[in-house]
């Protein structure tokens, strides 16, 4: 399931990141979203270019969420993904996943609507599933506010790979909008502590603290994270969901839980590409100088452009 040794360049990127060591504490993560802002709008000064992208408002549970589409260079309508940012359900937000997005919707011809969702421990679980939910709503109900098709796929790293996931099953248990796709990269799924991926690999990327300290926000209690809306493993069945291309790296603490979920899926009948990047560490799509990262984010935009091609 891992290579022999971590690639160079993911290594070198993960000891760039340690230098900035997660807080553990109410004051010190409001600290720390504040200091990194500055650097995230320098690493975006010079974007990857798109067609287009619109900076925009949607209504929310609780309030409107901020949204951001970035449209191909070419004539639409389009195809649209709704994409839900990683940070551990407490990080995280449009900008630091904005060179992502930007190839995303480059390689896979799709329009994608990068959507910010409340976070924990200011909101817990169920505020960002009722977010994430609310967005894959309003785009499949208004294809022309993204210059859509109607065609609705949804995707996410790490914690956005749980809520898009959770998206997934949500619309498909309750009569919802017709998802065609899920795409799952490393997503917060079906994590336990006896698993191989955390027993060997916890400390690269993420400390076993780190995620006892987003569990604790997010969570709040054993029992909500039994539900299977905070954690699709939980669900008995998902024979319903959208056909799922599920992505894992070898040296990621989160890899056997999300190895775990697409056996699920083809247990209960979805279809699923599975793919494992050995040498890769957790959040490697969006480390900008691994070349890896590049190539495994076409694999997977050729995923989606196939499928809504296909619809």
């Amino acid at each position: 399931m891992h290579a022999d040794e971590i690639d160079q360049q993911a290594r070198a990127a993960v000891e760039r990141q340690n230098r900035l060591p997660l807080p553990h504490s109410r004051r010190g993560l409001k600290l720390l979203r504040l200091v990194t802002r500055p650097a995230i709008w320098i690493q975006n000064r010079n974007p990857p270019s798109v067609g287009a992208t619109v900076d925009r408002t949607l209504p929310g549970p609780a309030g409107e969420l901020d949204a951001r589409l970035y449209l191909p260079d070419a004539d639409g309508p389009f195809p649209t993904t709704v994409f839900f940012h990683g940070g551990g359900f407490v990080l995280g937000s449009i900008e630091t996943h904005d060179w992502f997005c930007r190839h995303l919707t480059r390689e896979s011809g799709c329009a994608v609507l990068s959507v910010d969702y409340r976070l924990a421990p200011e909101h817990p679980f169920p505020a960002a599933v009722e977010d994430a939910y609310a967005a894959v709503e309003w785009a499949a109900a208004n294809p022309d506010a993204v210059y859509g098709t109607g065609d609705i796929a949804v995707a996410g790293d790490s914690a956005g790979g749980n809520l898009a996931a959770v998206a997934a099953l949500v619309a498909a248990e309750r009569d919802g909008p017709e998802i065609i796709y899920q795409t799952l990269l490393y997503p917060a799924v079906g994590i336990e502590r006896d698993q191989q991926s955390v027993r060997e690999h916890t400390g690269i990327v993420l400390s076993e603290a780190d995620m006892e300290w987003f569990d604790r926000c997010y969570y709040r209690s054993e029992i909500h994270k039994r539900n299977p809306y905070a954690d699709p493993t939980n669900a008995a069945d998902v024979s319903e969901v959208a056909p799922a291309t599920v992505v894992t790296a070898g040296f990621d603490p989160l890899r056997d839980g999300g190895k775990m979920y697409a056996e699920q899926l083809v247990r209960n009948g979805v279809p699923t590409r599975y793919e494992n990047y050995d040498s890769m560490v957790h959040g490697f799509m969006t480390l900008r100088t691994v070349d890896r990262a590049l190539e495994a984010i076409a694999d997977v935009a050729d995923d989606l452009a196939d499928a809504l091609d296909e619809d």
